[in-house]
């Protein structure tokens, strides 16, 4: 089969944890002891999550020359590159030297009219108390939002319209490649009219913004005929009354039974709205679970 496996952000950096690079390395061991069965029996395309990464270097960016941040489209290039050479190495100590590996800068493009810029949901970055919080959003103009207890910073999060690099993506899966891509959601693109470009109608530019990563992973997967789609997170499924005694999980349903019910937007929703579109899209199978059980699910 063609799997796509989108890592949340639990495989990276789990809630509370430092963002040191040792803590990354360690998760994504895990991560890669997860997927090492099925890479060895499948095509594997590989997504992930990017949140806390893209955070921490916007914090360290704006500590080195606060007027001059580097923009969240650059950051998120760096963190593909960052997070893909760790995957590629530590799922590559488990398979055989043979096995090919790509880890590919992944641009997608968004519409410059999403409501999403009017409206920042996406969360990046650490946890903070409300004071700092307050001081930081006032020191910097961020906007932050409550996660849970604490607060986090939130940035616009446009909906995927077309990932660019989707043709060399199928041609190294038909190499027998690993291929890690989309990374983050991809890297936020759009066009804009072309100034002072005689000849030229429009150019792509980067966008301040943060694409939601489990729909970039079902446009992917549905763009690469993908026959499954796993979405692995920290909890065991999806729940109803999830947080109350009568919490039940759901192991199977049609996209029409899940539209019935509500999920949280900052956390299930997304991933359900993603394993509905492309059930729907497909007549395939999309899965949400626990990273330890991605061998189970496949």
């Amino acid at each position: 089969m063609r799997v796509v496996v989108a890592l949340g952000g639990n495989a990276l950096l789990k809630r509370g944890e430092p963002m040191t690079a040792d803590v990354q390395r360690r998760n994504i061991r895990i991560a890669a002891e997860a997927m090492a069965p099925v890479a060895r029996e499948h095509q594997l395309v590989i997504s992930h999550g990017n949140g806390p990464q893209v955070g921490l270097l916007a914090l360290q960016g704006a500590a080195y020359r606060p007027d001059e941040a580097y923009p969240l489209d650059v950051l998120g290039a760096e963190t593909e590159g960052m997070i893909g050479y760790m995957i590629e190495q530590e799922l590559g100590n488990l398979l055989p030297f043979e096995v090919p590996f790509a880890t590919l800068l992944t641009m997608v493009e968004v519409d410059g009219d999403d409501p999403a810029f009017n409206d920042p949901t996406k969360f990046v970055g650490p946890v903070y108390g409300a004071a700092e919080a307050e001081r930081i959003a006032a020191e910097k103009g961020w906007v932050f939002k409550p996660d849970g207890a604490s607060w986090r910073r939130v940035v616009p999060s446009p909906a995927p319209k077309r990932i660019f690099e989707i043709r060399p993506i199928r041609w190294l899966l038909d190499q027998g490649t690993i291929v890690i891509c989309a990374g983050g959601g991809g890297i936020p693109t759009m066009y804009q009219p072309a100034l002072h470009q005689p000849g030229k109608e429009r150019t792509l530019v980067g966008v301040e913004a943060v694409i939601d990563k489990d729909l970039c992973s079902e446009l992917l997967a549905r763009e690469l005929g993908a026959d499954l789609l796993i979405m692995a997170t920290d909890a065991e499924a999806v729940f109803l009354g999830w947080g109350t005694p009568d919490a039940r999980a759901i192991h199977r349903a049609s996209p029409e039974a899940m539209g019935r019910h509500t999920f949280p937007a900052g956390s299930m929703g997304p991933k359900v709205d993603a394993a509905c579109r492309f059930a729907t899209a497909t007549g395939r199978t999309a899965a949400i679970g626990a990273l330890a059980d991605i061998p189970a699910i496949v």
